[in-house]
């Protein structure tokens, strides 16, 4: 249940996090709390939207959709049930790989390091361990 309740609490986080990137895209608050212009430069650059959708919205779905499988993981009758566990592993873990691609995209196309784009990829690799070892533990139940 720790894993899962830590996955609901990361994931809120990520949430939030996707969310202030995709309102700063959009105009609705002035600038990003970067500190270096690199969030601002990888944030309007091309590669802010993946196939015609922001970079931040496809975020937030993805963090949403982890929060509710965790949220559904902690009720009574799934806390040890594995399909919460795969559905969480096989979402973080194309997390984990989609981060890996921007993260390249960062530091190899854009040559802007984004601050909130990096807190984001150590969020979704920490729910990655924490859904591998929720999916262990029912292994090994």
């Amino acid at each position: 249940m720790k894993y899962r309740m830590g996955t609901a609490l990361l994931s809120l986080a990520g949430v939030f996090v996707s969310a202030y990137l995709w309102m700063f895209k959009h105009g609705y608050i002035g600038s990003l709390a970067c500190g270096t212009g690199g969030c601002a430069t990888v944030q309007l650059s091309e590669y802010s939207k993946f196939l015609g959708v922001d970079v931040a919205l496809l975020g937030f779905v993805g963090y949403a959709l982890l929060l509710g499988v965790a949220m559904l993981g902690l009720q009574p009758g799934w806390q040890e049930r594995r399909e919460p566990a795969r559905a969480g592993l096989l979402l973080s873990a194309g997390g984990v790989l989609f981060a890996g691609y921007l993260t390249g995209l960062e530091l190899f196309v854009i040559h802007a390091i984004c601050r909130w784009c990096v807190g984001s990829a150590v969020i979704i690799v920490l729910v990655f361990l924490l859904q591998l070892l929720d999916h262990r533990r029912l292994a090994r139940s």
